[in-house]
């Protein structure tokens, strides 16, 4: 007996079925970040001098001399705008984020000294600083990212 192609395809057809690859469920997408910290307290939180994942008032202050005079290898005492940009990409991680030269810069004559960095990170400190103690702990460096007003992925509103 002789089968005809056409029927040894309809017979293969059941096994070929059977070995097709099947993909794998996708997982769900992670959820957004709910929690962020700026530039800044990442740097603030890299001045704990002693590990234990507080960053004391001198902790803080030798940290952002140290920050400072690593972009001042030749002790000039200030850095212009790019020397600024340089210290801003190691130290905060790039070269644009806050704070900007224009609002260290008080006196407006195109360079930083470490007394016009000191006095704006003073300001950091102190609304870092929520409960007044004179010690930044990491609850206070990190804030709650506000939900969005769309799940972007899925384009719908999120559940009420």
């Amino acid at each position: 007996m002789r089968l005809s192609p056409l029927l040894l395809a309809l017979v293969a057809l059941p096994a070929h079925a059977q070995t097709a690859t099947v993909a794998p469920p996708v997982a769900p997408p992670q959820p957004a970040a709910n929690l962020i910290a700026e530039p800044v307290a990442l740097m603030i939180a890299a001045f704990d001098a002693d590990g234990d994942a507080r960053v004391t008032r001198p902790e803080f202050d030798a940290g952002l001399k140290r920050s400072f005079e690593s972009a001042d290898p030749d002790r000039k005492g200030s850095l212009g705008y790019i020397g600024f940009s340089d210290w801003a990409e190691r130290w905060l991680g790039n070269r644009n984020a806050l704070p900007s030269p224009f609002e260290v810069d008080a006196d407006g004559d195109n360079r930083i000294t470490f007394d016009e960095l000191a006095t704006r990170f003073d300001l950091f400190f102190t609304r870092f600083d929520l409960n007044k103690d004179n010690i930044l702990v990491r609850s206070e460096l990190v804030a709650l990212r506000p939900q969005l007003l769309m799940d972007r992925g899925r384009g719908k509103k999120p559940p009420k």
